[in-house]
This record gives C-alpha cells, sequence and structure tokens, in this order.
C-alpha cells in the first residue's frame, strides 16, 4: 500500500491548485478595483487572448505528473483535458485556441463546484450578474450593489478571489486531515502494536513482582513467626523449672517448718516448768531453724518476659497491615465530650476541636463530677473495651500536647499526680511538650526520637492482642508501641496547652 508522506501531500495539492486556480481565473477573475474606480470605468474584457496567453504560460510552467491526477478528480478537472490544453498552448499558432479551452475547464469546474450553476444568476434589484460577494453580509451580490447599492461601504471581493480563498482553504483542510490521518494511522500500527506488546511484559514483571514480595515477606514472616514461637517455648520452659525448683524448695521448707512446729508443740504441752525454764536454749535454736527457712516472695524470674513473644520485625508488619487494610478501624462518631473539658480549654460546636485559653472564661462551665478541674485534660466520648480502634488527631502547630488512652475510672479532680495524664497508672499518652517528644505511663518517661515533627498523630488501639500503637498517618511510621495487660474499658485521652488539637474523622 502506498503512503504519503507530509511533503509529498502540501506538494501535491499545491501544484493542483495552481493549475486549477489558473485555469477558473481566466474567465472567472477580475482585477481588483475600487468602488470609485468602478463608478468611473467599465468593467473589463476578461477573456481578452492577453490573459489566455498569461493563463497558457501559468499552466505551462507548471506541468502535471501522473501522481497529481487525483487531486484533479477531487477538484472536479480532468487531467487530460487539462494535459491536452496545456500542449495546444504551446503549439505555434495554438496560443488563440487556449482561452476557449480553459473557459471550458473553468465553467466545468465551476458548475461541478456549484458557484455557477447552468441557469444565470442575476441581481434582481440590477439585473446584472452576481460576480461579487459581499463578506459584511455573506452574500452574492453584484457590481452595481458594491458601488451604490445596499453593499456600498461593505467589504467586498471579485467571486472569483471569494472561490479562490475558499478552495485553498478547503485544501488547507484536506491536506491537514490527511496528515491527521497519516498520524492516527502511524499511531495505531506503531505506538498501540508497541503498547500492546510491552503491556504483556509490563504485566507479567508486575505479577512476578507481586509474588516476589509477597513471598519475601511470606518468608520473613514466617521465619520470624518461627524464631518468637521458639523464644516464647524456651521462656515458658524456663519459667516451668524456675516454678518446679520453687515448689520443691518451698515445699521441703514447709516440711521442714512444720516439723519445728511440732517439735515446739510438743515442748510446750509436754515438758515441766522447770524443762521449760532451762531449755530456753533449746528453744531458741528451734526459732532460729523455723526463721531461717526464709520467706517465699514472687519475683519477675516466675514470669514470662512480655517482649518474648514481641520483635520489631513483627510489630511492623503488624501495624502495616492494620493500618493499610482495606477493612477500616476508625472511629466516625468519635468526638471530645464536653462533660469532662477542662475550663480552659474550648470546645468548637461540632465538638471536634479542643483550644487552649490562657486566661478562665468569664462564666465557668457548671460543675460536673467528670469534669476535670486542675489539668487542661479531656476524654473522648465512646469507650472502648473490645476490638480494633484508630483515630488520628490534627496537633498543627501546637507546643505542648498529650494524646493517649486513659481507663474510664480515671481520678478528675484534684492538682495531684493521680488526675495527670500519664502520670499515673491508669493513662498511657504520647506527650511533645518543651521541643521533645516522648511517652508517659505511671510516671516513667520514654524519650521518641522523631526525624520530622508530625502535624498528625494517629492512635491504634487492639484489644486482642493488648496493643496500644501511636503512628504517623501520612508515612504510617510508628512512633511508639507499648503491649500493656488492660484490665477495663477505656476512653480516648487528650490534654493541650498550646493552640489546638482536632479530631479527624
Amino acid at each position: 500500500m502506498y503512503k504519503h508522506n507530509s511533503a509529498d501531500t502540501s506538494h501535491y495539492f499545491r501544484v493542483a491548485l495552481t493549475c486549477y486556480t489558473c485555469a477558473t481565473a481566466q474567465t472567472q477573475l477580475r482585477p481588483a478595483c475600487t468602488p470609485a474606480a468602478m463608478m468611473t470605468e467599465e468593467l473589463p474584457d476578461f477573456t481578452s487572448p492577453k490573459n489566455g496567453e498569461e493563463t497558457s504560460t501559468a499552466v505551462k510552467s507548471e506541468a502535471m505528473s501522473p501522481a497529481e491526477q487525483p487531486i484533479f478528480a477531487a477538484l472536479g478537472v480532468d487531467a487530460a483535458s487539462s494535459s491536452s490544453s496545456v500542449a495546444a498552448g504551446n503549439k505555434p499558432g495554438g496560443g488563440a485556441k487556449a482561452p476557449a479551452l480553459t473557459a471550458v475547464m473553468a465553467t466545468t469546474s465551476d458548475n461541478e463546484s456549484g458557484i455557477f450553476s447552468g441557469e444565470s444568476e442575476t441581481c434582481v434589484e440590477h439585473e446584472s450578474e452576481l460576480d461579487w460577494f459581499c463578506g459584511t453580509e455573506l452574500k452574492l451580490i453584484c457590481s452595481h450593489c458594491a458601488i451604490v447599492g445596499s453593499c456600498h461601504g461593505h467589504s467586498v471581493t471579485p467571486l472569483a478571489d471569494r472561490v479562490t480563498e475558499v478552495r485553498n482553504h478547503l485544501v488547507d483542510v484536506c491536506e491537514k486531515m490527511q496528515l491527521q490521518a497519516l498520524k492516527m494511522e502511524r499511531f495505531i500500527e506503531r505506538t498501540l502494536t508497541t503498547k500492546e506488546q510491552k503491556l504483556q511484559v509490563a504485566a507479567s514483571m508486575a505479577r512476578e513482582r507481586v509474588v516476589a514480595r509477597v513471598s519475601a515477606a511470606r518468608e520473613a514472616l514466617e521465619e520470624e513467626e518461627q524464631r518468637l514461637l521458639e523464644e516464647v517455648q524456651r521462656e515458658e520452659e524456663r519459667v516451668e523449672q524456675c516454678l518446679l525448683t520453687q515448689r520443691a524448695h518451698w515445699g521441703q521448707a514447709m516440711v521442714s517448718l512444720s516439723q519445728t512446729r511440732a517439735r515446739l508443740v510438743h515442748t510446750l504441752t509436754h515438758s515441766p516448768d522447770a524443762q521449760l525454764a532451762t531449755g530456753i536454749r533449746e528453744i531458741a535454736e528451734r526459732v532460729e531453724e523455723a526463721e531461717g527457712v526464709g520467706r517465699p516472695c514472687d519475683t519477675e524470674q516466675l514470669n514470662m518476659r512480655p517482649g518474648c513473644s514481641d520483635s520489631q520485625l513483627l510489630r511492623g508488619m503488624w501495624a502495616t497491615a492494620m493500618l493499610h487494610r482495606p477493612k477500616a478501624h476508625g472511629l466516625p462518631s468519635l468526638k471530645f465530650d464536653e462533660r469532662t473539658a477542662n475550663p480552659l480549654l474550648l470546645l468548637s460546636d461540632d465538638r471536634c476541636t479542643l483550644t487552649f485559653l490562657h486566661k478562665k472564661p468569664p462564666q465557668p462551665p457548671p460543675y460536673d463530677p467528670a469534669r476535670f478541674d486542675c489539668w487542661p485534660n479531656a476524654l473522648g466520648s465512646l469507650s472502648l473495651s473490645s476490638g480494633t480502634h484508630s483515630w488520628v488527631v490534627d496537633v498543627g502547630h501546637s507546643a505542648a500536647f498529650k494524646v493517649g488512652v486513659c481507663y474510664v475510672g480515671l481520678q478528675r479532680k484534684g492538682s495531684g499526680d493521680v488526675a495527670r495524664l500519664g502520670h499515673n497508672d491508669q493513662s498511657w499518652v504520647l506527650s511533645h511538650y518543651d521541643g521533645e517528644y516522648s511517652f508517659w505511663h505511671a510516671g516513667e518517661k520514654v524519650l521518641l526520637r522523631l526525624a520530622t515533627r508530625p502535624q498528625r498523630v494517629g492512635v491504634l488501639l487492639d484489644w486482642l492482642s493488648h496493643t496500644l500503637l501511636f503512628y504517623e498517618p501520612e508515612s504510617a511510621a510508628v512512633l511508639h508501641c507499648v503491649t500493656p495487660n488492660f484490665s477495663g474499658p477505656l476512653l480516648p485521652a487528650f490534654a493541650v496547652t498550646d493552640q489546638s488539637i482536632t479530631i479527624l474523622h
């Protein structure tokens, strides 16, 4: 299949247009004139031999090639007749025949193009030929309309010039369409075909990548699972051995103590007074022997280490799975409980934003046993005692805030540590104060070294695994994680002493 390139196509249209326009101009075009000139001069004859000679010369200068014939067919001009006219014009004495041939070509092309029909089109008002075009009213007019008629002063051009302009425009449009079609064809044959081939390769590589990564993660997780289970097994055996040792030791000590007690009771009940009075040394030895047995006490050696079932890898993978899994654990109805908010905290109308006030309001809120009266704390509106839950707090640029959980029974009154978040065994909070981040529980501080200052802090609570995790929502980076043994319902806990914090949904 023959394919055109853009250069050939442009030349193809331009040559055809030149030949056809020259043929048409022989009988249609008129010299440009101003309305004033038309008022004083008669319209010139456009079919003079001189014009015919010029047309013949123009046609001769643009010789046709066989490849250019389709454009003549598209424009309504027969290539053979055009060639014969050119040949006749080149013969000696043939110049007089060229105008007649050119006129036939022009008439034929104009009739086929619909510009001039078989019937004579004349101006109704002046009964003259409609051979001018009014650009203002977009209609055909006669010369009298342009000079003294309704179109006087309008933008008018000879009809042949207008036709040539339209034809040139159509040629440009057709050329652009052909180039666009060639681009579409090239896009379909090259780009789309290449994309289809690349798609198969990319999809195959993507599948392999997913399988490889999941396999690597699964392998790492299985290895970590096996390692932790073995660690739990060793810790269980250690504690069991300690318990057996303690059982044997204290069992023997109890037997010895029972025997010593039995002897002392026998001495007390069966010895005469004189023997009791003189046998005080023996009694002291028995008592010392009983006291030497010691007193049993519970130690950490009798308990499993909490960290034996935890690792950074497992914690990170678990947190990632919980934070990125499709099923959400958010609390869309979580708000601040206005009954618990300290008077220095201003609660927004939607109860989702706490703002710290440096001065107490003129009219303090009414007394409520659930309200913190000293520390700038507030609790959440939902009690949590099962399942997995998460919520996010926008801390913005606040320089002093706390986010975490506490037991429902946390003390609310007074300035002591019993009502201060993180300074008792009833609360667990992540704190930002004096430029540093830390985790607080039971008055113990764990300093956190964060690479960036988070604008939002997320809290994830999983009751099944007794896990409390603080994370950065944007990157899902774990800020801190603890595994306390919760013994009762919990409430989200908050505190702020700079600017404001907001619960996000």
